[in-house]
């Protein structure tokens, strides 16, 4: 059977129906239940790198005992036959279960290929738009949370459940605001680069406590700062803690005189941070007073709204023809999109030349 990942399993599973493939993942949660009816069974949460599926092994199953051993952490294949069920989501049925080896875990933590190679990408982009800050002081000031954070921030999710959930999302997130940001700076002459793309590195910064993934596995646990402070409060604390470090006494001495004044530098990048969520409705302790701020929360939005679109018709359920149930916190139904226009090879332009 072809070694395939959850969401290729899911993908597959909704376009052709029954997927006959292996899967690796990591035990998540086995939780020992009993049914209406008082017969046991065992509930399995599993996940890689980009997903996760609900398991419900029943007593008459031949591997629910193993199943019944194992424990959260665990590294496990599953083979059989998988299906994408509109009440259950991604299920399986006649399915074995082994553990993984040592390696097999490696290349599981790790990710597949090509999600590999997209965080890297990403993270390289990162940095090169990074080391391109002009302001030597946002310059510094990235550069020094790279060095020193970048592996946790490698590690971290975009979200807990809604957008880039994932270990590694919020690199993709962040090069995708990034992108975006220097597509947008050349339509709107008053918007400050150098300040807009510190503003995308560090304006959810605060994550890397929120919603940080360990070096062993794909579950998302829960810190007491992130739980006491929330992202936004911490990314204000860290970037004044990082500021306080740049602020060397040579750096002070071949800042002193540049325009604008560092202090106005520092003000308007933490406005960024503290307004990147639009709304006090929505956790922004101010609202956005500034084109950048602006322009951040918009980028913001529209990167998690796309990946919102993006992961939501891979698990939402169909309720007419190219109508799919509302996949939260999208606002309503999601319909199929247009298919982009191709032309065939044999189509004439208006002229009635062959193309």
């Amino acid at each position: 059977m072809e070694l395939l990942t959850l969401i290729e399993i899911r993908r597959r599973a909704t376009l052709n129906g029954a997927v006959e493939a292996r899967v690796h993942v990591q035990v998540e949660g086995a939780t020992a239940k009993v049914t209406r009816e008082q017969k046991p069974y065992c509930e399995l949460s599993l996940a890689d790198a980009c997903d996760r599926m609900t398991l419900r092994v029943w007593s008459d199953h031949p591997e629910f005992k193993a199943c019944e051993l194992l424990q959260a952490s665990d590294f496990i294949e599953l083979s059989g036959e998988f299906q994408q069920h509109q009440q259950f989501g991604l299920d399986a049925k006649k399915w074995k279960v082994r553990h993984l080896t040592a390696q097999e875990r490696s290349d599981l933590l790790q990710g597949p290929p090509e999600l590999r190679t997209k965080q890297l990408a990403d993270w390289n982009y990162i940095g090169e738009r990074t080391r391109a800050i002009a302001d030597p002081r946002l310059r510094a000031l990235g550069e020094a949370f790279l060095s020193e954070h970048g592996e946790r921030f490698r590690r971290t999710a975009g979200a807990r459940s809604y957008h880039h959930a994932r270990r590694g999302g919020l690199v993709e997130h962040t090069a995708q605001m990034m992108r975006v940001a220097v597509g947008i700076v050349p339509l709107y002459p008053e918007l400050n680069l150098d300040l807009l793309i510190a503003g995308v590195l560090f304006h959810d910064c605060g994550k890397l406590w929120e919603n940080h993934l360990p070096e062993t596995g794909f579950t998302m646990g829960y810190d007491e700062r992130g739980e006491l402070m929330g992202h936004i409060s911490i990314g204000l604390e860290l970037v004044n803690s990082l500021w306080r470090k740049v602020q060397t006494e040579e750096n002070a001495r071949a800042w002193n005189g540049l325009v604008p004044a560092s202090e106005d530098v520092r003000m308007h990048l933490l406005h960024l941070i503290g307004a990147h969520h639009g709304e006090p409705q929505f956790g922004s302790p101010v609202s956005p007073k500034t084109p950048e701020a602006m322009a951040l929360n918009y980028i913001d939005n529209l990167d998690a709204r796309m990946e919102m679109f993006s992961a939501g018709y891979l698990v939402a359920k169909p309720i007419a023809e190219r109508i799919f149930d509302r996949v939260r916190p999208l606002p309503g139904n999601l319909v199929k999109p247009l298919e982009k226009f191709q032309r065939s090879p044999n189509s004439k332009t208006p002229q009635g030349e062959l193309l």
